[in-house]
């Protein structure tokens, strides 16, 4: 499976696909990174490992078909047949919802259905969760939608809440975990173990 990450920060989500695909026989491979920000850290990350990436902007494009063509395009020259959302702060076209049904997936800081929605990202998820005195947080990889964090969730991982966290210690120890579930998860889709019932999963083999 022929995998490409969009990504609009420091990319370290994406770093930690980049090392899983290239030190482990997974069965995937991450073939491209797509950002939106020309200043994103993802980019000097994919340079290192030798990642081709896109840099393709909404606002450079008058038309939304203009744009989503780019995406394809890119898609295709890279032969990509997955997409992983690590944390892109675009919501994803519609088109490319439908041509890639259930190949696209995003992961979130937080527990979700709680947290999640439009403007909800990096320490204003963390925040929150402290501002409402939670005593669990964790991370949440989901299939991607038309709606911000509501396509059906495929897996979560859960880490305490302290009393003294901050809102960056508490995304720290959150990241390590996408680190390591996210690569897992891809894995998953990559060995077809993922069945999904509506907005249910259901991940064959896992309890066996």
């Amino acid at each position: 499976m022929k995998v490409a990450v969009f990504a609009s920060g420091s990319g370290t989500d994406f770093l930690s696909l980049v090392k899983a695909s290239q030190e482990r026989k997974l069965g995937w491979e991450v073939v491209l990174l797509i950002t939106n920000n020309p200043d994103a850290g993802a980019i000097e990350k994919a340079k290192a490992h030798n990642i081709p990436f896109k840099f393709i902007n909404r606002q450079d494009f008058e038309d939304g078909k203009d744009f989503l063509s780019s995406i394809l395009k890119a898609l295709n020259d890279h032969q990509a047949d997955f997409i992983a959302l690590a944390g892109y702060l675009r919501k994803i076209p519609p088109g490319l919802i439908r041509k890639f049904t259930n190949r696209i997936i995003n992961i979130h800081p937080a527990l979700l259905p709680s947290f999640g929605g439009k403007g909800m990202y990096g320490e204003k998820v963390h925040q929150a969760v402290l501002d409402t005195g939670c005593k669990i947080s964790g991370c949440t990889i989901h299939l991607v939608n038309e709606e911000y964090d509501r396509g059906a969730i495929v897996a979560q991982r859960a880490v305490p809440v302290m009393d003294d966290d901050t809102a960056e210690t508490l995304g720290k120890r959150i990241l390590k975990q996408e680190h390591l579930l996210y690569p897992e998860v891809v894995t998953w889709f990559a060995q077809n173990r993922v069945k999904i019932e509506g907005m249910r999963t259901k991940i064959i083999g896992r309890n066996e």
